[in-house]
């Protein structure tokens, strides 16, 4: 067994796919209508499904936002430097709502920003 993806519902797909590829660095691995049921799947991700967990970006066309809930935490991602990966977020207009450092009671350094969405997404330094 493996993880596949984790779905993220999304407001407006063409947003959420320019954050997740231009301010984040993954690739846009496919998208497909579905006129019937009124819906659009984006796959984003930074290798191919058959190599690594993606992420599914699910929007409904009659839904322009979600409310988010308290029972999901955040998506992480591994960075070489937290602290130039949140300036660089910051330059292209996104959100750091926890700057890069040292986590609470350790010293992995690490960092959270918003996608368009509102879901977290952590960033932790890779250890040298």
């Amino acid at each position: 067994m493996r993880l596949l993806h984790t779905m993220l519902r999304v407001g407006d797909l063409d947003r959420s796919i320019a954050f997740y590829t231009e301010l984040l660095g993954m690739k846009l691995l496919r998208r497909d209508d579905y006129p019937d049921g009124k819906f659009t799947l984006a796959f984003v991700g930074y290798t191919d499904e058959r190599d690594g967990t993606v992420i599914e970006l699910t929007h409904n066309w009659d839904t322009p936002s979600y409310d988010l809930g308290n029972g999901f935490g955040h998506l992480a991602v591994e960075v070489e430097d937290a602290y130039a990966a949140c300036e660089k977020i910051k330059a292209q207009g996104g959100n750091v709502v926890r700057e890069a450092g040292p986590m609470k009671h350790g010293t992995t350094v690490i960092a959270f920003v918003t996608d368009p969405d509102g879901y977290k997404i952590e960033f932790i330094q890779k250890k040298k």
